[in-house]
């Protein structure tokens, strides 16, 4: 998606938000969006996190339920 944007592309991007939203807006505008791809990396690990432990914790019973009938 953004592959095809180019150094130029970036350049008008900045200018228009600078032009829309002033540069005293800018800053808080970005540290928002930081603060909320910081919270969405860190929602994912959590969950990834989680998925993996159910994982594992299913993997531990089937290896017992493997013993257990062997």
């Amino acid at each position: 998606m953004l592959s095809n944007i180019g150094v130029p592309g970036l350049i008008l991007i900045l200018v228009l938000a600078l032009i829309i939203f002033g540069p005293k807006k800018l800053p808080e505008i970005g540290r928002a969006f930081g603060q909320t791809l910081r919270e969405f990396k860190k929602s994912t690990r959590e969950l990834t996190s989680d998925v993996m432990d159910e994982f594992e914790e299913e993997k531990k019973e089937l290896k017992e339920m493997t013993k257990v009938t062997k």
